[in-house]
């Protein structure tokens, strides 16, 4: 039985499955969520009443998770759903494209390094004043409900620095733990000496959206959250800083299990009753 089932079980409810028109014909590179220092609008960080929700989201998962498997598509349910109820979410269903970078202490990553886990991908630099701070706040808000789980295992966070030349192996140190990352599961990359500086702004672009440098070195950029599922399959993005992010874990969530068997029903209220346990 799959993960969203048995929390419906538990709820004691049905899924309703809506296509959401909206997003249908979005282009990934649409810098629609692009956002300015005049709309910003700060992820919370977790009171007692939210920690007790991801202590119940971690006893729903506890036995929904299976072995790691290669590249699947569960189903067109969980976009499906996933539309109805999120409006800044864009299903996409594609190879992702692959990149080689360096860690912190210059050691190799790929993306084929987490083909048995789902990664959350982001792009930022470190001197940008506005919305990067807010990304990377709004990813450890995620990343705090995963960790919670069992799902942290088998999820993956990955920062990508589009300003390589300035952002310094101890500036990738520091910035996760001054925006509450955890290091466990989440990572900072950059390039190694045998990339081009504009490597990383390329692999944003590949990604559908670009990074453009300024003369004062600040960046004009979108806001983008990558979701890649086990096999290197671009699942989907999560657009600006303005979803929910319990959306965002559920839809993990569903991406762990099988969840193409996922009957749709004629009652949409499992989905409002799962975000309130996070509110």
């Amino acid at each position: 039985m799959t993960g969203l089932r048995h929390m419906k079980q538990w709820l004691g409810t049905t899924i309703r499955t809506v296509k959401n028109p909206v997003l249908e014909n979005w282009n990934s590179g649409d810098q629609i969520m692009t956002l300015s220092t005049r709309d910003k609008n700060p992820p919370l960080r977790a009171t007692g009443m939210r920690r007790t929700a991801r202590m119940l989201f971690a006893v729903l998962a506890l036995s929904v998770f299976p072995s790691p498997s290669f590249a699947h598509h569960p189903g067109e349910n969980l976009d499906t759903l996933l539309g109805s109820k999120e409006k800044y979410f864009q299903a996409i269903d594609r190879a992702a494209p692959d990149f080689g970078l360096r860690n912190a202490d210059g050691g190799a990553v790929a993306l084929a390094d987490f083909r048995d886990k789902i990664v959350v991908l982001n792009f930022i630099y470190a001197k940008c004043p506005d919305v990067c701070p807010l990304h990377a706040e709004k990813i450890a808000d995620v990343q705090g409900m995963i960790n919670a789980t069992p799902m942290r295992d088998v999820v993956q966070f990955i920062t990508v620095t589009t300003d390589p030349g300035s952002d310094t192996p101890d500036v990738l140190k520091t910035y996760g733990p001054t925006h509450g990352l955890e290091p466990s599961n989440w990572m900072f990359l950059t390039i190694g000496p045998e990339l081009r500086e504009d490597a990383t702004r390329k692999l944003a672009e590949a990604y559908g959206h670009k990074f453009v440098k300024s003369r004062d070195g600040y960046q004009t950029h979108g806001v983008v959250t990558h979701i890649i599922d086990r096999g290197g399959r671009w699942a989907a993005n999560f657009h600006g800083l303005r979803f929910a992010s319990v959306n965002m874990v559920v839809y993990i969530n569903g991406l762990t299990n099988e969840t193409g068997s996922s009957s749709a029903g004629d009652d949409g209220t499992f989905w409002d009753r799962v975000r309130r346990f996070f509110r």
